[in-house]
């Protein structure tokens, strides 16, 4: 699901992963790269989460949820592709596993607020595909 340097980056540097807390004053590429991957994970099990709960609201609805998955796989597709595609620019250089996450991020918060919304729907809205809780 994330591109090889992504993972080779944090398989690098575990300690140094753990100590970044402070983002906000990262100085160095390795350090910005790493808490934009921190960032992009974090929201990404944001995202399986709320994906799970929709799952779970429509188990008895199993042509709903083969529509959910496809569209899912479909979006993750677009993100990763999106991403590099964006990313390219600095592909090669130290910049890219930034980048990269920062857009991949910033796409999955999108998809976020888009579940979300799928979460809260009212019971009767025509224009939902998940029931109301």
């Amino acid at each position: 699901m994330y591109p090889r340097f992504l993972l080779v980056l944090v398989a690098m540097a575990p300690a140094t992963f753990a100590c970044a807390d402070d983002c906000d004053h990262a100085s160095d590429q390795r350090t910005m790269s790493e808490c934009t991957d921190k960032a992009f994970r974090k929201s990404d099990a944001t995202l399986n989460a709320l994906y799970k709960q929709i799952v779970q609201r429509l188990q008895d609805d199993a042509a709903t949820t083969k529509l959910l998955v496809s569209a899912q796989r479909a979006w993750v597709a677009f993100r990763d592709a999106e991403c590099t595609f964006s990313a390219s620019s600095t592909s090669g250089g130290t910049m890219y596993p930034m980048v990269y996450a920062t857009c991949a991020d910033g796409l999955t918060q999108k998809r976020i607020g888009e579940l979300k919304v799928y979460l809260s729907c009212q019971e009767g809205d025509t224009n939902c595909p998940v029931p109301a809780k």
